[in-house]
């Protein structure tokens, strides 16, 4: 295990997926979801077919049909599509705070699916991660508006594929599973504008935000899928966090939006959630 590296992977897909958010929030004012799932699943899917290619590794692997593969990209697209659906509809802020349940939900499906061993003062930690999010998201409010339910599922899926994606074969690279995480959106993308408004025009503003789309959302899979391959899930999970802090950030530099100080008290409650978890393990791993 390489917990370090993994940690740091997975803070720097998290920067790139608030990146991502960022740019499908703002194309949602003017596309359906389908056609953004679509069109984005179409590029990610050809950039990282060209890049499967050239490490001439097979394009259709018979891997795919594991089923801990097919959990897993099952997974993810019940996840992206909840999640795009709610970010269209509530604040970036929100949408990010709601996501950071996940990283709890992994742990437990870690621990008890997987059997990682999660001590004591590491469910602490997470649990007052779990407190902050709570300071953000604050039930009853207007944070937990209908669709503020898609996120929530979201979460549920995330969890499962990250959990899947620790078994899927040892044989299917990072690479592969990166290219059809993009190439399963595509049908799907697809399915929806049949029963939606079908294809809108774009015009050239709208095609180079696609292509933030797909490089934002091309290093964040890979990054995260290196991520979960080669740490400990119980230890990386809370760096997910830190997609709330660049969340903030964002929606305060580009969008507008003005936390308030429980929201940013929150985060720090979260940010300091996941650095214990990390300090620990290593002590932990120090004293063995």
């Amino acid at each position: 295990m390489h917990n370090l590296r993994g940690a740091i992977l997975m803070i720097l897909s998290m920067g790139f997926f608030a990146l991502e958010d960022m740019f499908i929030k703002r194309t949602t004012e003017t596309l359906p979801i389908g056609q953004i799932m679509m069109v984005s699943g179409l590029c990610g899917f050809a950039l990282f077919s060209i890049v499967v290619a050239l490490l001439r590794q097979s394009l259709f692997p018979a891997e795919l049909l594991a089923p801990a593969v097919m959990l897993r990209n099952g997974s993810e697209l019940l996840a992206a599509l909840s999640f795009f659906t709610a970010l269209s509809i509530i604040p970036l802020s929100s949408a990010a705070a709601i996501l950071q349940a996940a990283p709890l939900a992994v742990t437990l499906l870690a621990a008890v699916v997987l059997g990682e061993t999660v001590g004591p003062r590491r469910w602490m930690a997470v649990g007052i991660g779990f407190v902050g999010v709570l300071m953000i998201v604050r039930p009853g409010t207007g944070a937990f508006e209908p669709a503020a339910l898609l996120a929530v599922f979201s979460v549920l899926a995330l969890a499962v594929r990250d959990v899947a994606t620790r078994v899927v074969p040892a044989t299917l690279s990072s690479m592969q599973i990166t290219q059809w995480s993009f190439g399963i959106f595509v049908p799907a993308g697809g399915i929806l504008l049949l029963f939606g408004p079908g294809l809108q025009p774009m015009d050239a503003a709208t095609s180079l935000t696609f292509v933030w789309i797909v490089g934002c959302g091309a290093i964040g899979y890979y990054a995260m899928v290196m991520a979960l391959r080669m740490a400990s899930l119980s230890v990386i999970a809370p760096f997910r966090y830190s997609r709330l802090l660049f969340a903030l950030a964002i929606g305060m530099a580009v969008l507008g939006e003005r936390p308030d100080t429980l929201t940013l008290a929150g985060a720090c409650l979260i940010i300091a959630s996941g650095l214990y978890t990390l300090a620990r393990e290593r002590a932990l791993f120090s004293e063995a």
